[in-house]
């Protein structure tokens, strides 16, 4: 590490570089702007940055750190997606009972397991399973990570009658026998969201918005629902805790009960 990285600049090199600026941002932190990456994406970036010089200084390889004083976009963590409530991403299961099973599979993996759209559409047949009493799907996450989750009944039977008799392949297909898109999954989401009446536009994402909502309103732990979600910053989860403010919830209750229990 001290002799530096292949065809990367050394120690030395780094040593003659001129700092930056207070304030600026550094040239990747424009790039991902410039890609049109989210906020939250670019400040964990330039935090894995910063780290990263933190400990090359910490190592004596650069005097200082470049990213030092490197201005990061403030991010706004309340989530301003449209929202379902649980009678109404209840009327939409309901909707996706009645029509044909792969829409049904579709809304169900999106609404009870938070799925994104990529995530749903790109599952095949072969990574179905058993696995100690539960059916579970194998997935590929945002980033690449390889995942194996948990299935409800309903889900499990709404993909079985979804698949047939086909024992491989992608779980979603197009009418002309290819996967199912995002586009065609949006289309699948609105025509079930207008069966049941919602008259509120409702994405893919608005599905997976109410997963996690339901799941925070139903008292599931914030690190259980990170998990589920696929979430890498808790505060990304948090976004969605709508009752987070509530006095009903706050923790002085709970440790005021634990307390008194021992001071009997």
């Amino acid at each position: 590490m001290r002799q530096g990285h292949q065809g990367g600049p050394g120690p030395a090199a780094a040593r003659g570089r001129p700092g930056h600026r207070p304030g600026s941002r550094l040239p990747a932190a424009r790039e991902l702007e410039a890609r049109g990456r989210a906020r939250a994406t670019v400040t964990r970036r330039l935090s894995t940055i910063a780290g990263f010089y933190k400990y090359a200084v910490e190592e004596e390889l650069l005097d200082h750190s470049p990213a030092a004083h490197v201005r990061r976009p403030r991010v706004d963590y309340e989530s301003h997606a449209a929202a379902l409530d649980r009678n109404e991403l209840g009327a939409l299961l309901v909707a996706a009972g009645l029509g044909p099973p792969p829409e049904h599979a579709l809304i169900s993996l999106l609404a009870l397991n938070g799925l994104r759209v990529s995530e749903a559409t790109g599952a095949d047949i072969e990574h179905l399973g058993l696995e100690r009493g539960h059916r579970t799907l194998t997935i590929t996450r945002k980033g690449g990570k390889v995942v194996t989750i948990p299935l409800a009944p309903r889900t499990a039977r709404a993909i079985d009658l979804a698949i047939g008799e086909r024992a491989g392949g992608p779980v979603f297909q197009a009418l002309d026998g290819r996967r199912l898109d995002r586009h065609g999954a949006g289309r699948v989401v609105r025509k079930v969201a207008r069966r049941a009446g919602i008259s509120k536009a409702v994405t893919p994402h608005t599905l997976r918005h109410a997963f996690i909502t339901a799941a925070l309103d139903a008292g599931v732990p914030l690190r259980d629902v990170q998990e589920a979600a696929s979430h890498a910053d808790p505060r990304t989860t948090m976004r969605y805790d709508r009752a987070r403010g509530s006095l009903d919830r706050h923790a002085t209750y709970i440790v005021a009960a634990y307390v008194a229990g021992a001071a009997r």
